[in-house]
């Protein structure tokens, strides 16, 4: 979301009510956004993805890959009424954004279509709002393209939805295609024009007799939560039209029912029905304030988006929960850490716009809060918030090794790397002590090609990434006895330092240890601390190259001289009998095994289970996902070189939606083909 300096700011009116686009990839979220902002006359002329020429998916990334990989904020006023709409991915691999925006939006839209392939990715969207309370609508999209009755999508999209899909509208049905729609709230129909508002007309007697047995349907919906409707509906009474509303929208703003829309973003149809819905329909920012804070009222702006702008520095989005801000106000983050406001903008789009001044409810990018992160609640005046517990960030399930191309690069490298992860907070950023590597972390293969494609782009910085090492470790199998000595002369004094050490194995997982026997003085007390931390060093790499883990080393026996000794000589004497005495006691390679845990559709359970056993894993079972109809999770332990791609492969098997974690469990013997394979891969070579 690279922001520039020219822009609109917000119109005079109502306080702004924030609606976050969401649904999955490829619903037509960009064009929903589009349209809204055409039919309400924010652009002169609807946009489209083909063209390239919409006011979201702007960015060099987004406009590459034909897909939305950050939000998209664009302010509009209709009939008197200020909305922000903020447009989100909906690929799994960029849902982080949706997270941050979710946090600051007062409803959602969520673009669906006819194509139950989606089902399982509507169902994370879903699953989403529904733990964050945040009311919905659906808005049914590509009616001009679907081949069903509208009720039988909603039979194919409502194992999504933990609570009813209410329909608000019916399709007037013409050759086979929707050329308007009946509203079964107001008892109207309508006809659809491209690109324009749909107009009223009379119902034909076979419609009159669809809308009558459909409202009948949305009626006893809303009755589930009202008896004084159960008791008209059932003693025959027709409810009272302003009852109705007020059901509708209670029962929605309480997330008891998903009311839904239907029309064409892409021509413009049942965008003015939607957004009559919105004004009436849309809670205000107080309804924020209690699903964010635990009964505080210090806070005042939720911040949903972090970016680093090539010429403005750092801007940091936030919505406005209550009371004026103005650019150069001090603010508490957190309400602890006293921050000013260096600069105040508008944003829509690509673009922000100076204001000087802001209020509540309004979406703003503040400049230069260089400590504020996304998810911060930020306050007018001191005093601790009482912020509800945060969401969990997405766990990272596809990492890549990087490094800068050129060394002169690397400060650069390390500076971009945390601008990328303060934008993107779903991406981390780690070292590998073992490999020596930096791990660039995060949600899937495009998630990281995107971001990689920003540090060369945005920071101009020439990359080089591939796969991360395995840290593979090594053990024994049999003790022996060894010697070590160090003796040099080379004028002056000379080095002595002799050493005997008894090495043995030791049961997995109980690391390293070192004792000595010395009685007598034969190596000097004083001595001793090198002798360990010689052999220290030599376990740091052993005979096949890798990290000695569980082994014990106790010096029993040596010799020193009275000139020549010294702690080097006897670190030097330490290393010389480790790297000797490893040889003989069968070294062998260990691999770091993980546990995962697969989340999947249940239909696909049994590929994942082939996944599993095909990458050497070992099936623990499977179980259903908790608070997840229609989902399982599968627990199996798997080698950690098998895991690298793995979220690739189950992608694939479950269309797009798999997830999973993975923790270290324990080091596990390697040996034959396997360990073979994984020497090459490392470039060593058996002992």
């Amino acid at each position: 979301m690279a922001i520039g300096t020219n822009g609109r700011g917000n119109a005079a009116g109502t306080t702004p009510r924030c609606i976050a686009l969401v649904g999955p990839f490829g619903s037509g979220k960009t064009s929903l956004l589009e349209a809204l902002l055409a039919r309400t006359d924010k652009v002169a002329r609807q946009g489209s993805i083909t063209d390239g020429n919409t006011v979201g998916d702007a960015s060099p990334e987004a406009r590459a890959h034909g897909m939305s990989v950050e939000i998209n904020v664009a302010d509009a006023d209709y009939l008197g009424d200020r909305f922000v709409f903020v447009d989100c991915p909906g690929s799994v691999e960029f849902l982080s954004e949706m997270d941050g925006a979710l946090s600051g939006a007062d409803m959602a839209i969520v673009v669906a279509e006819d194509d139950e392939r989606k089902v399982p990715a509507l169902q994370l969207i879903l699953k989403a709002l529904e733990a964050r309370a945040i009311p919905r609508v659906l808005f049914l999209n590509k009616i001009d393209k679907s081949t069903r009755r509208v009720r039988d999508v909603l039979n194919v999209l409502q194992p999504a939805s933990a609570v009813p899909l209410v329909l608000r509208q019916i399709p007037i049905w013409e050759d086979g295609h929707a050329t308007g729609f009946i509203d079964l709230a107001l008892e109207r129909a309508h006809v659809y024009h491209e690109k324009e508002p749909s107009t009223q007309i009379d119902m034909s007697d076979e419609d009159l007799a669809r809308e009558h047995e459909a409202r009948f349907t949305m009626l006893e919906h809303l009755a589930d939560h009202d008896d004084d409707l159960m008791e008209a509906l059932l003693e025959d009474i027709a409810p009272d039209r302003e009852q109705i509303f007020a059901d509708l929208v209670n029962e929605m703003q309480d997330g008891l029912i998903c009311p839904v829309f239907f029309g064409s973003a892409e021509h413009g149809n049942g965008v003015s029905k939607l957004l009559k819905a919105l004004r009436h329909e849309v809670p205000v920012v107080d309804r924020l304030r209690e699903r964010v804070l635990d009964g505080d009222k210090k806070a005042a702006l939720q911040v949903i988006k972090t970016l680093h702008t090539q010429h403005g520095g750092k801007l940091s989005i936030a919505r406005i929960l209550d009371g004026q801000l103005s650019d150069g106000d001090s603010l508490f983050l957190n309400g602890e850490t006293e921050i000013k406001v260096s600069g105040l903008f508008n944003v829509f789009g690509q673009h922000a716009a100076k204001i000087a001044t802001a209020g509540k409810g309004d979406l703003v990018a503040l400049g230069r809060l260089e400590h504020v992160q996304t998810g911060d609640l930020i306050a007018f005046e001191a005093g601790k918030i009482a912020a509800k517990p945060a969401d969990e960030r997405r766990s990272p399930v596809l990492a890549t090794a990087i490094a800068a191309a050129q060394r002169k690069d690397e400060v650069r490298l390390s500076t971009a790397l945390t601008k990328l992860a303060e934008e993107d907070p779903s991406l981390t950023i780690s070292q590998n002590q073992t490999t020596a590597e930096t791990l660039l972390a995060g949600q899937g293969e495009m998630h990281l090609r995107v971001a990689q494609e920003r540090l060369a782009g945005k920071y101009g910085l020439d990359i080089a990434a591939h796969a991360p090492h395995v840290p593979y470790a090594e053990t024994i199998r049999t003790s022996t006895k060894v010697r070590g000595r160090h003796k040099k002369q080379s004028g002056g004094h000379g080095q002595f330092g002799d050493v005997v050490l008894e090495i043995a194995p030791l049961p997995r997982g109980e690391g390293l240890q070192f004792s000595d026997t010395i009685t007598g003085g034969v190596v000097p007390k004083q001595y001793i601390p090198s002798v360990r931390d010689g052999v220290m060093d030599a376990l740091g790499q052993g005979p096949l190259g890798f990290p000695v883990v569980d082994v014990s080393i106790c010096l029993t026996d040596g010799s020193y001289h009275s000139v020549d000794s010294s702690d080097q000589a006897f670190k030097m004497a330490g290393i010389l009998a480790i790297r000797e005495g490893l040889k003989d006691c069968k070294p062998v390679l260990l691999e770091p095994i993980h546990k995962v845990t697969i989340a999947c559709p249940n239909d696909a359970t049994a590929r994942v289970n082939a996944i599993v056993s095909a990458r050497r894993g070992q099936l623990l079972g499977f179980d259903a996902r908790p608070d997840w109809p229609g989902w399982d999770e599968v627990q199996a332990l798997m080698p950690e070189a098998e895991i690298s791609d793995l979220i690739v492969e189950l992608r694939s098997a479950t269309a797009g939606v798999a997830s999973y974690m993975s923790a270290f469990d324990h080091l596990a013997e390697l040996s034959g083909k396997a360990a073979d394979q994984a020497l090459q891969r490392s470039g060593k070579q058996a002992a």
